[in-house]
């Protein structure tokens, strides 16, 4: 099963041009169903505007925390995974879907310009003052890794010159054409992290994590981040 999953970058609107056949599911973010009536999944936190979800057809749905909340928390959680919605979507998608490839369009969290997202300026959710996103890289690499160990390639389909998702780059006709396999991981590495994210038992179950960012010491989590990018082998 392949999956696409779409965020609200300006670059991510060339997906209403695509031919998306080759993915099963079509995984939007917040307001990028807007982008192509091919959508097939809609997600979004609690406090999306109700005005701006969509009205699915029978061929579609939309989820929100009710169902992504217990998806995250299969994988450690909000804090280890990085509280912004474009990990989460993949989170969801790996735990829902168990597909063979999850790939990004539109999701490089990289804002600059006047026009931050396809549909103007928006709120850099990502770039909040948030101790679980100092180093949005690492939490690339931590959902890549996570992938990897249930035998699912992650790829980004974006060709802006900057992204900070991790993964190995394609276009949709090397997609299309091609045949991928999950990064190499440094299973020693990937043994400690744990370990250490298991000892720390930064968990919140009811995803609402912000409530206890107090409780959760900084330099703890930035110390996670550069072990799950020595997980994939990156600096």
């Amino acid at each position: 099963m392949n999956i696409l999953i779409i965020g609200s970058a300006p670059s991510a609107i060339i997906a209403n041009s695509w031919d998306l056949s080759i993915f099963n599911r079509i995984v939007a973010i917040n307001n990028a169903w807007k982008i192509s009536p091919s959508w097939t999944n809609s997600i979004f936190p609690e406090d999306f505007p109700m005005e701006n979800r969509p009205v699915p057809n029978s061929n579609q749905s939309v989820h929100s925390a009710s169902e992504y909340v217990h998806a995250q928390n299969k994988f450690g959680g909000f804090v280890y995974a990085g509280g912004t919605m474009a990990f989460t979507a993949a989170y969801w998608s790996l735990h829902t879907f168990a597909p063979s490839t999850i790939a990004y369009l539109g999701c490089d969290m990289i804002y600059s310009g006047s026009k931050t997202h396809f549909y103007g300026k928006g709120t850099p959710d990502p770039l909040r003052n948030d101790k679980t996103l100092k180093n949005l890289r690492a939490k690339s690499a931590r959902f890549e890794a996570m992938a990897s160990q249930l035998k699912c390639t992650v790829l980004n389909l974006s060709s802006l010159p900057k992204s900070n998702l991790v993964h190995k780059r394609v276009t949709l006709g090397e997609l299309t054409s091609g045949t991928f396999i999950p990064k190499k991981i440094n299973q020693a590495e990937l043994k400690h992290v744990l370990e250490l994210e298991k000892k720390l038992n930064y968990f919140v179950p009811n995803g609402k994590y912000w409530k206890k960012l107090h409780s959760f010491k900084e330099e703890e989590i930035l110390k996670l981040d550069k072990m799950w990018l020595k997980v994939l082998n990156l600096s």
